[in-house]
C-alpha cells in the first residue's frame, strides 16, 4: 500500500514513530529474520524491504514529490537512516541508491536524468552503484585510468572498477573516467551514468571477509551519450568532492555501533557480566561516546537542513562515529571469550553469530564514505591548517 505525502508540517516524532512501528511490524519482521539468519557465504541485501520502504515514499523522503519522495527535509531523511540501521536493516543499496547517486542526480544531473532515474530509485523499483575505486586507484580517484574516448557526439567507455557493492544488482551505476589528460590528475575526470547490464560490462564477485561481496567490473568499449554525463566534462573530481565531503553525517555508523552495543549490553545481562564494575563501567564510557557520536551526527543533519554544512565538521562526525566500533568490538569479544568467533554457520553462535559477523565487519566501516586517514587528513588541513 502506498501512503500519500503527508504535510509539509508534520511532527519530528511522529514520523519517527511511525517508521519505528514499521520495522517492527511483521512485514519488515520477516525480512529481518531472514539476514540475522543468514550464512556468511550469503549476500546480504533485501531488496523486497526497501520496495516496501519505497512504497511509502520512505526510501528518499526529502526528495520532491515528483520525483518519488515526499517533499520533507535533512532531519526526516536522517530520521529513516537511523531507525533502518538501528533495526539491523543492510544499507548499502540505500546509500548507494539514494545518498550518493540519488542525490548527486538531485543537485547536479539534468532535468531529464531527475524524470528518467529519481522515481525508479525512490520507489525501490530501480537500484544504482558506484564505480570509482580501481585496482591502482584506490582512496585516491585523481589517479583513475578508466577512460572515456570521444566518439562522435559521445563517449566509449574502457576500464576496470572494483570494490565496488551491489553491482550486480544495479540497473545503473555513477562511472567516474578519464575525459581529458593533464598534468594534474583531478582535472579531466568526467563522471557517466552506465546501464549496468550494457553489453560491455561484465561484473564478477571478489572475495571478502564479509558477508556482502564486492565486485569487479570490467568495462569493454561501450558507448555513451551527452545526455550520460552527469555534471560538467573534465570536472568530476570537484562535484564528487563538494557533494561526498557536505552530505556526511555519522547517522549510519551512529545507527550501526548503537545496536552493537545494545546487543553488547543485552549479552552481559544475560551472562550475568553486567554486574562486574569494570566491565559495566567500559560499556558505561562506550555509551557515553555513542551518545556524544549521535549528538555530533544530528548536529551535522541540522547543518544540512539549515544549508550551513561544511566538509571539516562533516568528517569529524563521520570520523568520531566509526571509530567507535573498534573499542565496541573489543567490549564484545571481551564478553563472550571463545564463543564470540562462532559464526552464523554454528548453531551455538551467540546472538546468531552477530558479533563474529561485525567483526569481519569492523573494518569497513574506517574505509567506507571516505577513510578514517582521509577525514583526519580533511581536518588538519581544512580545519587546522597544518598542512
Amino acid at each position: 500500500m502506498t501512503s500519500s505525502a503527508p504535510p509539509a508540517a508534520l511532527d519530528h516524532d511522529t514520523f519517527r514513530q511511525e517508521v519505528r512501528r514499521f520495522f517492527r511490524g511483521p512485514e519488515a519482521r520477516r525480512t529481518l529474520a531472514a539476514v540475522a539468519g543468514h550464512r556468511p557465504d550469503e549476500e546480504a541485501a533485501r531488496l523486497d524491504l526497501y520496495r516496501l520502504l519505497g512504497e511509502r515514499g520512505w526510501l528518499a523522503p526529502n526528495w520532491p514529490v515528483a520525483y518519488g519522495g515526499l517533499g520533507l527535509g535533512a532531519p526526516e531523511a536522517a530520521v529513516v537512516t537511523e531507525e533502518m540501521t538501528l533495526a539491523g536493516v543492510p544499507d548499502d543499496v540505500h546509500v548507494l541508491s539514494i545518498d550518493i547517486v540519488g542525490m548527486f542526480l538531485l543537485k547536479a544531473g539534468t532535468e531529464e536524468q531527475q524524470r528518467r532515474y529519481l522515481p525508479g530509485l525512490a520507489r525501490g523499483e530501480q537500484t544504482a552503484s558506484v564505480l570509482f575505486t580501481e585496482p591502482e586507484a584506490g582512496s585516491d580517484l585523481s589517479a583513475l585510468r578508466t577512460r572515456a574516448e570521444r566518439d562522435g557526439d559521445g563517449w566509449r567507455l574502457y576500464g576496470t572498477k572494483v570494490f565496488n557493492m551491489k553491482t550486480q544488482f544495479a540497473d545503473f551505476s555513477l562511472c567516474a573516467a578519464r575525459t581529458t589528460d593533464g598534468a594534474v590528475g583531478m582535472h579531466g575526470i568526467t563522471l557517466f551514468l552506465l546501464p549496468a547490464r550494457s553489453p560491455g560490462v561484465h561484473v564478477e564477485p571478489v572475495p571478502s571477509i564479509q558477508n556482502d561481496r564486492f565486485n569487479l567490473v570490467v568495462i569493454d568499449g561501450v558507448r555513451l551519450t551527452a545526455a550520460d554525463v552527469v555534471g560538467t566534462v573534465d570536472e568530476g573530481w570537484w562535484q564528487l568532492n563538494e557533494l561526498l565531503q557536505l552530505e556526511r553525517t555519522g547517522i549510519d555508523f551512529h545507527g550501526k555501533a548503537r545496536r552493537l552495543l545494545d546487543l553488547i549490553i543485552r549479552r552481559a545481562a544475560e551472562t550475568g557480566r553486567l554486574t562486574d564494575p569494570a566491565y559495566a563501567l567500559q560499556l558505561v564510557e562506550l555509551d557515553a561516546r555513542l551518545r556524544a557520536a549521535r549528538s555530533l551526527a544530528w548536529e551535522m543533519v541540522g547543518n544540512l537542513a539549515a544549508d550551513r554544512a561544511d566538509p571539516v565538521t562533516s568528517a569529524m562526525s563521520k570520523w568520531y562515529a566509526s571509530e567507535q566500533f573498534r573499542p565496541i568490538l573489543r567490549a564484545g569479544m571481551e564478553l563472550e571469550g571463545a564463543g564470540g568467533v562462532l559464526s552464523a554457520w554454528d548453531g551455538e553462535a551467540p546472538a546468531q553469530g552477530l558479533l563474529e559477523a561485525n567483526y569481519r565487519l569492523g573494518p569497513a566501516h574506517r574505509l567506507a564514505s571516505g577513510t578514517s586517514e582521509i577525514m583526519l587528513y580533511l581536518i588538519a588541513t581544512n580545519g587546522l591548517g597544518l598542512l
